[in-house]
C-alpha cells in the first residue's frame, strides 16, 4: 500500500488509494457463510415412537375404597360407622380381603393419634391379607 504524499514536480501519477478493498472479502465471507447453511443437516422437530398395536385392554372397574379413620383417642371407624373393639376390626379386614376385588383401605389418622394404633392397624391389614393400604392426610 501507498500513501499520497502530495504532487512532485512535473510528475503525474495516478492517485493510490489508501482504503483496503473489502469487496472481495464480503464475497468469501458471502459464500463460507451460504456454504455453512447448505452442509448443515435439516432439523425435524418430530418424535419417532414405537407405539403399541392392537386393542387396548378393556377399563376396569376401580376397586371400592374402605375408610378407616383413627381418632385422637385411638377409636377406630370404618365407613364412618364406630368399631367397638379390635376383634370386630379383625373381622371386617378379614372379610375385605375375602373378596374377589380387594377394596383400597384408605387409612385416615387423627394427627393428635399416637402412632402405636396407626402401626396395629396396618399391621393386622397386612397379617390378615389386605394388599392395597395408604395413609391419607386429613388436613
Amino acid at each position: 500500500m501507498a500513501m499520497n504524499l502530495g504532487m512532485t514536480a512535473g510528475i503525474h501519477e495516478p492517485e493510490v488509494l489508501t482504503e483496503m478493498n473489502t469487496t472481495p472479502l464480503i464475497d468469501v465471507m458471502l459464500v463460507l457463510l451460504v456454504m455453512l447453511i447448505i452442509t448443515i443437516p435439516i432439523q425435524s422437530h418430530a418424535v419417532k415412537m414405537d407405539l403399541p398395536t392392537g386393542h387396548p385392554p378393556p377399563l376396569v372397574a376401580p376397586p371400592p375404597v374402605v375408610d378407616i379413620d383413627i381418632d385422637f383417642d385411638g377409636s377406630i371407624s370404618w365407613n364412618g360407622v364406630s368399631v367397638p373393639d379390635r376383634a370386630a376390626l379383625d373381622a371386617r379386614i378379614r372379610s375385605a380381603a375375602a373378596q374377589a376385588v380387594q377394596p383400597e383401605v384408605h387409612l385416615r389418622p387423627n394427627k393428635l393419634v399416637a402412632y402405636r394404633y396407626v402401626a396395629e392397624v396396618m399391621a393386622d391389614s397386612q397379617r390378615l391379607g389386605l394388599k392395597t393400604i395408604g395413609i391419607v392426610d386429613n388436613r
